[in-house]
């Protein structure tokens, strides 16, 4: 299992902290109870975001290795007549 990077950290922290400042003060409780509820919330969300967030790690890099064969060389191409493929073997032949 991959590690968090520091943005997932971050926006995971960050959602945590500002949706619980958020919840609170909108259901305005005083109650232990709901606010263990709202902190699960906010936990549970805050985790959501930093496993959404997309992580450095997972773009790959395309490498370009020289070959260590040595490059094709060209095939000159004869200016002679064309002959087909049974004809250039009978004159090797020959």
């Amino acid at each position: 299992m991959p590690r968090p990077t520091v943005a997932q950290f971050a926006y995971g922290s960050c959602t945590v902290v500002l949706s619980t400042v958020v919840m609170l003060a909108l259901s305005q409780t005083a109650s232990g109870g709901w606010i263990a509820v709202i902190a699960v919330a906010a936990l549970a969300l805050g985790l959501l975001v930093a496993m959404t967030v997309p992580s450095s790690r997972s773009r790959t890099v395309a490498v370009h290795r020289p070959s260590a064969l040595p490059a094709e060389q060209p095939v000159p191409v004869s200016t002679g007549t064309a002959r087909s493929g049974a004809d250039a073997v009978r004159q090797r032949a020959a």
